[in-house]
């Protein structure tokens, strides 16, 4: 079985690592068309990205991960998988995105931005429960969501911040714990990708 499926025009830097196996029988990894996957970026078995997809150098994206299509995963960004990300999402640089986490679509988050999937690590087992990001929400330059916290549809967050708990749509979540205000008229709306 061929483990690498590309579409049409792909653009695959020599270092690059496509179909990176896990366990005992991985599966294929699936990348559509017009993809760009720069140095060093390694994208496991089991992944499934639509078309024009974009990496920077050094990401890396884990097995059971799905991607939509208009998906960048800045330079020494992760996505540590078991994760489902929409389409016409931004993940800058540096950005953290554990197992168990939901992005939506029209998602921006920020250089360095930080999610987490479990609540006591290593005081107590518990199952992991990545954080969850709805459509046309922003995460700011350095946030940081806990686990289980939703952002709701078209929340802005604000950089710096810490997420923990549940941020309603169309809030701004602002400080450490966040506080929540109604977003200001300028930024109410859908992301745009160009």
């Amino acid at each position: 079985m061929n483990r690498v499926r590309l579409g049409a025009n792909p653009t695959v830097h020599e270092t690059a690592v496509l179909g990176h196996p896990h366990g005992d029988d991985p599966g294929q990894t699936v990348l559509g068309a017009d993809a760009t996957v720069r140095a060093g970026t390694v994208v496991y078995a089991d992944v499934g990205v639509g078309d024009r997809f974009s990496t920077g150098h050094n990401a890396l994206v884990r097995e059971f991960t799905t991607l939509g299509d208009d998906v960048l995963v800045g330079t020494n960004a992760v996505i540590d998988g078991r994760t489902d990300v929409g389409s016409e999402v931004s993940l800058q640089t540096n950005v953290y995105v554990p197992a168990e986490t939901t992005i939506g679509d029209r998602v921006f988050v920020g250089p360095g931005a930080t999610f987490t999937n479990d609540p006591y690590p290593l005081r107590v087992d518990e199952d992991l429960e990545g954080p969850t990001v709805e459509d046309d929400a922003s995460v700011g330059a350095g946030a940081t969501i806990l686990p289980g916290v939703t952002v709701g549809e078209g929340a802005f967050v604000a950089a710096g911040a810490v997420v923990t708990r549940d941020v309603p749509g169309e809030q701004l979540a602002v400080g450490a714990p966040a506080e929540f205000a109604p977003l200001p008229e300028r930024l109410r709306g859908g992301n745009e990708f160009a």
